[in-house]
């Protein structure tokens, strides 16, 4: 089926679709807000609407015992390759609020970018996709393959809440080729990249335990352990000098890079120079023997992403703390594991704390690294439709970042999830000012829209890979 008809409704429609993105990043979905709970649930309802009215089949708000799931499916049809559209409706918190030049969510065009937050993630990645759907649909009255949609409210909260027991309870009817998102950056601006690694991700708290109360420091300073003081000794032993994890057996299992591997990631990959300057700083640090790009891809970290404790107001006031806490991510790559990780720091911690104090760890999400063939026929199929897309081949990109959905997809459903971004380096993720680019939006839809054509074909690949391997295991033996 070819998709030049879809591409020309698509671009006859491009400022409805922005209207209703504009609809979509209003919601204050702030999935690690509490106060935001019944926001999540009105955005739920408003996507599960959306999908419907594009001509989606079975949608259903589904609960998991947080915020919702909302799946879609749409009109069977035998014989056709399956693919799963994964994205996330919900966003991280817009604080500090005082650093935006617009509101936060309500959303606004300026230099051909739309501001606010959730724009690029993922509500404006996740949104090329149902309009690709809307423009296949209305084009041509039916898809190119069969597609199901899961697009969570969790994702900032790492999706462990829902999503892993969701597709378990359904693995025999979630039957799919392959799974595709778009939750990541290009390259740069017009240079598309499709990643294939992701790291882990597992994260803690640790909390501190002094006296049964705040103390006077003018009372009891000198004589009593700080909690803050002990904190900060137990957090400085978590490195040593030269900027390696000093957790022992940590780097036990870290899958080593090939030569040939590093070498395509120097040709390939972001400079040291560029992520500097995208940090703001004038130098690096880190594990010796690495670039910067390879520390931030190939090799684990701990980063310390909070701490709290004692007085936090204006002036001063003298006390010791009864307790202090800090919070904790661990990067981890092929082939560490969440819970080997867990036991690791724990067995850590508990040589290091000093005995005037006690302390407690939580773990309060975990996700495991995800690696794809370079060579699968889903990657080969979205590098195909990023040329179309953006007239432009695409690199093939690792990242830093983690999506606990690829390896839950990974582990439950047995297929590889292709990560084709859409964002800029610059959109601010995370941070006061997000924006998504409107031209990579339209030209999102379009690719979306070729990938779905390409898509048609995945079985036919997927049988020569097999064939090959099978062909390839006679002459071994």
């Amino acid at each position: 089926m070819k998709p030049l008809r879809a591409i020309a409704y698509a671009r006859k429609h491009h400022p409805r679709f922005i209207e209703e993105l504009k609809q979509f990043v209003r919601f204050p979905s702030v999935s690690n807000q509490p106060r935001h709970a019944r926001d999540l649930h009105r955005c739920a309802v408003w996507l599960a609407g959306h999908l419907r009215r594009i001509g989606m089949e079975q949608v259903q708000i589904i609960p998991t015992g947080h915020h919702p799931i909302v799946y879609a499916a749409s009109r069977e049809s035998s014989g056709r390759p399956t693919i799963l559209i994964y994205g996330h409706y919900d966003v991280q918190p817009a604080e500090p609020f005082s650093e935006w030049r617009t509101d936060p969510f309500g959303p606004a065009v300026k230099d051909n970018n739309l501001y606010g937050r959730g724009a690029s993630d993922d509500k404006g990645q996740l949104f090329t996709h149902v309009k690709a759907i809307e423009s296949y649909l209305e084009a041509e009255g039916k898809l190119p393959v069969n597609i199901k949609c899961i697009f969570e409210g969790d994702e900032e909260a790492g999706s462990s809440r829902g999503l892993a027991a969701f597709c378990r309870r359904n693995r025999a009817a979630m039957g799919v080729d392959s799974v595709v998102m778009s939750d990541s950056a290009m390259h740069g601006y017009g240079r598309p990249a499709l990643g294939y690694s992701l790291r882990g991700n597992v994260r803690f708290e640790l909390e501190v335990l002094g006296p049964k109360r705040d103390l006077h420091s003018g009372n009891f300073g000198g004589a009593v352990h700080n909690p803050i003081q002990a904190l900060c000794e137990i957090l400085a032993s978590l490195h040593d000098s030269e900027g390696r994890v000093a957790i022992s057996g940590f780097y036990d299992r870290v899958r080593e890079c090939s030569a040939e591997e590093r070498e395509y990631m120097k040709k390939t990959g972001l400079k040291d120079v560029g992520i500097l300057r995208d940090a703001g700083v004038r130098s690096e640090w880190g594990e010796p023997g690495y670039s910067a790009y390879e520390r931030i891809t190939i090799r684990p970290a701990l980063t310390l992403n909070g701490i709290r404790g004692g007085y936090q107001g204006s002036g001063v006031k003298t006390v010791i703390p009864s307790r202090a806490s800090a919070k904790i991510s661990i990067r981890i790559v092929p082939d560490q594991d969440g819970a080997e990780i867990d036991r690791l720091l724990r067995r850590h911690i508990a040589r290091v704390v000093p005995a005037t104090v006690s302390v407690e760890l939580r773990m309060l999400a975990a996700a495991n690294p995800t690696q794809i063939n370079r060579n699968h026929p889903a990657l080969r199929a979205a590098e195909f439709a990023y040329e179309k897309g953006f007239s432009a081949r695409p690199v093939f990109l690792r990242s830093g970042g983690t999506v606990a959905a690829a390896g839950i997809f990974q582990k439950t459903l047995g297929v590889p999830t292709v990560l084709m971004g859409f964002a800029l380096p610059d959109d601010r993720l995370h941070a006061p000012n997000e924006k998504f680019h409107l031209p990579n939006f339209f030209q999102g839809i379009e690719t979306s829209i070729w990938y779905l054509a390409a898509a048609a074909k995945l079985r036919q690949g997927r049988r020569a890979i097999e064939s090959q391997t099978t062909h390839r295991q006679g002459e071994r033996a």
